[in-house]
């Protein structure tokens, strides 16, 4: 229970931030890649773009970084008040794939929508162990 009280060191983000940016963006090409072996591929060919993953994860976990970036200059409890924050927000992320899943557009559906999903918890779980774990200081 005491790594949910550590501090942050916020000059390690220098390396972690965009350490954490680049996996994230392996862990979802790595989701997309195993979600193309098993489901059969959509028809819609704007689903195929490679780019829109790589764009939209780099976009969402730079600010996921700077977002913790600021709890940590802020926040009594940086890691717990981040692990909080990235929860709601991972929640929040979920509505748009939901909706999408009974969309009437050829390569929407369930299937779709919850690889979206799994690509959402990967690039979330990634992005919070790597920053909590890169630059956490355990209190004395």
């Amino acid at each position: 229970m005491s790594f949910l009280s550590s501090s942050v060191q916020l000059k390690k983000l220098w390396w972690a931030g965009p350490l954490t940016v680049l996996a994230s963006i392996l862990g979802v090409l790595l989701v997309r890649a195993l979600a193309r072996l098993v489901l059969p591929p959509p028809y819609a060919p704007g689903l195929e773009m490679l780019m829109l993953p790589i764009v939209l994860t780099l976009v969402l976990c730079t600010a996921a970084v700077l977002v913790f970036a600021l709890v940590g200059r802020f926040a009594r409890k940086p890691v717990l008040t981040y692990l909080i924050i990235s929860v709601v927000f991972l929640i929040i992320s979920f509505l748009p794939d939901i909706a999408a899943a009974s969309m009437p557009f050829p390569g929407a559906g369930w299937p779709y929508a919850i690889t979206l999903m799994v690509m959402h918890v990967a690039a979330g779980v990634i992005t919070v162990l790597m920053l909590t774990r890169l630059t956490a200081v355990e209190k004395a």
